[in-house]
């Protein structure tokens, strides 16, 4: 199943997201219904708290105060940690339950207001952030909740911040103009990207490729989304390795100030390429599907020789992505990682490789000729970066780290 986060500030319009998804065929899961159901009258969670936090907690009706709760918490980071080690136990428990009992080819989105704040985004294939301006949400805190502007400005300030809320996203709803245009997005959202998802998930494919040339300006987001997809592949690949992996961003979009294809390049290196094999099916379940096919890296500098590796894409058909899983040390992980770190380190390189793009571009429009004119400038290059090696003593680095 297709897993996707939900969350938004205050005001931002979340619940109409999630209505509307709900009414396309997804199935939702509330945490905020749930962290009221976990404590409710009778269950043990409520006399958890109670034990925890004092019976003035409790109300008259059996039901949990939730004014008397708000009193006890606020200002004591203590209590409130120990409300939290109640609730969310039991929230992440009754959410796996919830998420077991969907169908096989559901959409599964989990409502979660404190997705970023409590580090969920890696355990999501999709995070969405639904998003408005601060005074258009202290407009509808006024009039759809009744509070004054100084408490809806104080409740969207105690939150995290809308730009930390933005860089966590996969995609990014904005909600400034009202519900009709609200209801356009999500629909277009859901027929064009989480409904082919959820497919070329279930059935371990990739998305389809563009075989058309398509070089675009550089995107300065690069790096925070390779950093995303570098965090997913840690949470799906660390039960079988007990630790992260070693992920880089490498390619061209890890260049900054380089026109690239709009596809993250990544590589995660392992010991051999029996183990890269055992990786493959939690790589699929993540998003990134092994490609069919035998793979090879071109050993610069030795005519000829070629070195095995695993290629996987992305069955997101809004993120292209080739990871390469190659063997630690051998000359296609150390080109990756040299050629990457030389075009970062020497501007003039990085600016010839700029200036030969755009001449390739020019005359290709296929991807696969383009790749093939490429093919004389990385032994170039491979020369290049290599003396700059010698002089600067560079040694591969360590891996990225979300």
């Amino acid at each position: 199943m297709l897993r996707v986060g939900l969350t938004g500030g205050i005001g931002a319009g979340k619940s109409a997201v999630s209505q509307r998804l709900q009414q396309l065929g997804a199935v939702i899961i509330d945490a905020d219904r749930l962290a009221r159901e976990v404590v409710a009258a009778g269950t043990d969670g409520l006399a958890e708290v109670v034990d925890a936090l004092g019976p003035e907690v409790l109300g008259a009706d059996g039901e949990l105060d939730r004014p008397a709760l708000a009193a006890r918490v606020f200002g004591d980071e203590a209590a409130r940690r120990r409300l939290e080690g109640v609730i969310h136990p039991r929230v992440r428990a009754r959410t796996a339950e919830l998420a077991a009992a969907a169908p096989p080819d559901a959409i599964v989105v989990n409502d979660v207001p404190l997705l970023v704040e409590v580090g969920l985004v890696p355990t999501y294939h999709l995070v969405i952030v639904v998003d408005a301006a601060p005074e258009v949400r202290t407009a509808r805190l006024v009039t759809t909740r009744g509070m004054t502007e100084a408490e809806a400005a104080a409740r969207i300030a105690a939150q995290v911040d809308d730009a930390d809320r933005r860089a966590a996203a996969d995609v990014v709803i904005d909600n400034n103009a009202g519900l009709d245009e609200l209801t356009s997005r999500v629909t277009g959202l859901w027929r064009e990207r989480l409904l082919p998802y959820e497919e070329n998930l279930r059935l371990r494919r990739r998305a389809p490729s563009e075989t058309r040339l398509r070089v675009v300006p550089p995107d300065p987001t690069w790096p925070r989304q390779a950093g995303r997809l570098i965090a997913r592949i840690n949470h799906a690949v660390r039960p079988q390795l007990g630790r992260d992996a070693d992920v880089w961003h490498i390619g061209s979009t890890a260049v900054p100030g380089l026109p690239a294809k709009d596809v993250i390049d990544l590589m995660l290196a392992v010991p051999t390429l029996e183990q890269a094999d055992k990786l493959a099916d939690a790589l699929a379940g993540a998003g990134l599907p092994q490609r069919e096919g035998e793979w090879f890296d071109n050993a610069r500098g030795m005519p000829g020789r070629t070195w095995p590796k695993r290629l996987h894409g992305s069955a997101d058909p809004g993120r292209s992505v080739h990871l390469h899983v190659r063997v630690t040390g051998s000359p296609g992980w150390r080109f990756a990682l040299l050629m990457r770190d030389h075009l970062r380190a020497v501007p003039e390189a990085r600016d010839g490789y700029a200036a030969a793009k755009e001449r390739w571009a020019s005359a290709h429009a296929e991807v696969e000729s383009y790749a093939e004119a490429k093919e004389p400038w990385f032994d170039e290059e491979a020369v290049a970066a290599h003396q700059w090696a010698e002089e600067t003593g560079w040694q591969p680095p360590p891996a990225d780290r979300a």
